[in-house]
């Protein structure tokens, strides 16, 4: 048998959120074929399997989280495990009986479970440490999962050679010796120690544990019970212990139940019984109505992509000194060239949209008013001027927002810029994107118009010191100056002039780190951002 660990699936990283199983118990599989997705606090990675093979067991259930290093799968592997089985054959005596070749294959038969095991990582590497076999546990957790804390009861129960002490088959009949040496039973009594099962009877009640249900009768726990056949053929029938019965009378020292106190006794058992029974479907009554399409409430684990997402902007925010500047652009021009462009595109396969005529003006306003694409190094107190410009694209994912990186944007065209952003949006949002393609920006642009709203807060992507913020495109009342005869602004003497026609207008939010950026600067980086706006011709110059 081969293990398979969770490997290091990406620099930092700790631990693995399992999202789901590709294989099953008994599937083969080939060396490089996908057996796990996994969600780390980066993205959504795909763990291929590093042999070929067959599945032999899965110790981990989706939902899952993964440290590193722990066990994820276990294959029997092609040609190994055929070798072993030749070593660890079973083979025929002469008596017709089978026995295993050395041992050991027929005791990892016997450990390995018969049905699917649920218990996390923690719990299976504490039970193979302290020599339990978990596929022998109980588990106490939701839908019988084991818990550690199952694994380590386990082990406190088991004797010196691995075996449950209360497995123990023994039996003492009490008959005492007359003087003449004829053996009689006292007062015609026969009795057994508590310890002799009789089918899990005598010895604990049929739950395993001894004792009743929560809330019943409390057991008397002895070591010895004086009781008559007839008494312990009735505890065997009411699965009974003997031992928890509580005693009617003392003889020679020893305990004395009778028939009507193990009765009595297994009738208090059934009422506690029901009444847990009771309490659990209350209880479970009450979890479905919390978990329900009708519940009030639903939670669900705050980690993985979601968590990174969520510290990285906290880190931001109370870290980076946050100033929004807000404005406006009459983009009415840039609506007709991209009306005029759009059907160009498409003939070449490529959807163009707005985004990559507002990333090649915000590379023009860059490069006029650099401080914008900068970052704050605190540990040597520098202020890092970026002379390249790789334009982070903040996306919508299910998992949160995340930012693919579109490289060298100040050296592509149009229709490539629009091209890269298609590709890397969809692989953020289908979790196949690459790490790299999610870090190195040296600013973001977010367009959160395309879901509606006008102005905004955004959040600086740290360590970067600026990022754009795009609201909705609408048709909005905007005074345009009329032009005169000659071609001039027509001069009003009361400083009036033009009239009120619907233009496209699009607003905008720029957020800055203003430890490094002044709201001078980002004025000035805004009005220089509008002219390539509303002129994109102006473009064509850079």
């Amino acid at each position: 048998m081969r293990e398979f660990t969770l490997p290091d699936v990406g620099e930092g990283v700790t631990e693995g959120d399992l999202l789901a199983w590709q294989v099953s118990v008994g599937d083969r599989v080939t060396e490089d074929q996908v057996v796990a997705r996994v969600e780390t606090d980066k993205a959504a990675v795909d763990v291929p399997s590093p042999v070929d093979g067959r599945v032999h067991e899965l110790h981990a259930d989706p939902g899952d989280v993964v440290p590193v290093g722990d066990v994820l799968v276990t294959f029997a592997v092609d040609g190994e495990d055929e070798e072993a089985a030749g070593t660890d054959s079973v083979d025929a005596t002469d008596d017709g009986e089978a026995t295993a070749g050395d041992g050991e294959a027929a005791a990892d038969e016997e450990s390995a479970p018969g049905g699917r095991v649920f218990a996390p990582p923690s719990a299976r590497q504490l039970a193979r440490e302290l020599g339990v076999d978990i596929g022998a546990v109980d588990g106490s957790g939701p839908g019988g999962r084991v818990t550690e804390a199952d694994v380590r009861a386990a082990a406190d129960g088991q004797g010196d050679d691995g075996q449950d002490d209360g497995g123990l088959k023994s039996a003492v009949t009490r008959i005492d010796d007359d003087e003449n040496g004829d053996r009689e039973a006292d007062d015609g009594l026969t009795s057994v120690v508590s310890a002799v099962d009789d089918d899990g009877a005598t010895g604990a009640g049929a739950d395993g544990q001894q004792g009743g249900a929560a809330g019943g009768p409390k057991p008397a726990g002895r070591d010895r019970t004086l009781a008559t056949p007839a008494t312990r053929r009735v505890s065997r029938e009411l699965d009974v212990a003997l031992d928890d019965v509580p005693a009617v009378e003392e003889r020679d020292g020893e305990a004395y139940v009778t028939e009507a106190a193990v009765r009595e006794y297994a009738e208090a058992q059934q009422r506690a019984q029901a009444a847990d029974a009771a309490e659990l479907a209350a209880g479970a009554g009450d979890q479905a109505r919390r978990d329900g399409p009708d519940a009030r409430e639903r939670r669900e684990p705050y980690r993985g992509v979601r968590k990174t997402i969520g510290e990285a902007m906290e880190r931001s925010k109370f870290t980076a000194p946050h100033v929004t500047h807000h404005d406006t652009a009459d983009v009415t021009e840039l609506v007709r060239a991209r009306e005029r462009l759009k059907p160009r595109a498409e003939e070449q396969g490529v959807n163009l949209t707005y985004l990559p005529f507002v990333l090649k003006a915000v590379i023009a306003a860059l490069k006029e008013h650099p401080v914008l694409n900068t970052a704050l190094d605190e540990d040597s107190d520098e202020i890092v001027y970026k002379n390249y410009y790789d334009i982070g694209v903040a996306t919508a994912t299910d998992a949160g927002l995340m930012v693919p990186v579109v490289e060298a944007v100040d050296g592509k065209g149009l229709l490539p810029i629009a091209s890269e952003i298609a590709d890397l949006t969809a692989a953020a949002r289908d979790r196949s994107i690459a790490r790299d393609q999610l870090r190195g920006s040296t600013f973001t642009v977010t367009n959160f118009g395309a879901i509606g709203g006008e102005y905004a807060t955004p959040i600086i992507n740290y360590p970067e010191t600026a990022i754009l913020g795009l609201g909705e495109i609408k048709k909005r009342p905007v005074v345009v100056e009329r032009d005169g005869a000659d071609g001039t602004d027509d001069p009003d003497a009361g400083g009036v002039s033009g009239e009120v026609v619907p233009r496209h207008v699009l607003t905008l939010s720029l957020s800055i780190d203003h430890r490094v950026v002044d709201g001078a600067d980002a004025a000035r980086f805004v009005n220089t951002l509008v002219e390539y706006l509303e002129d994109p011709t102006l473009l064509l110059l850079e």
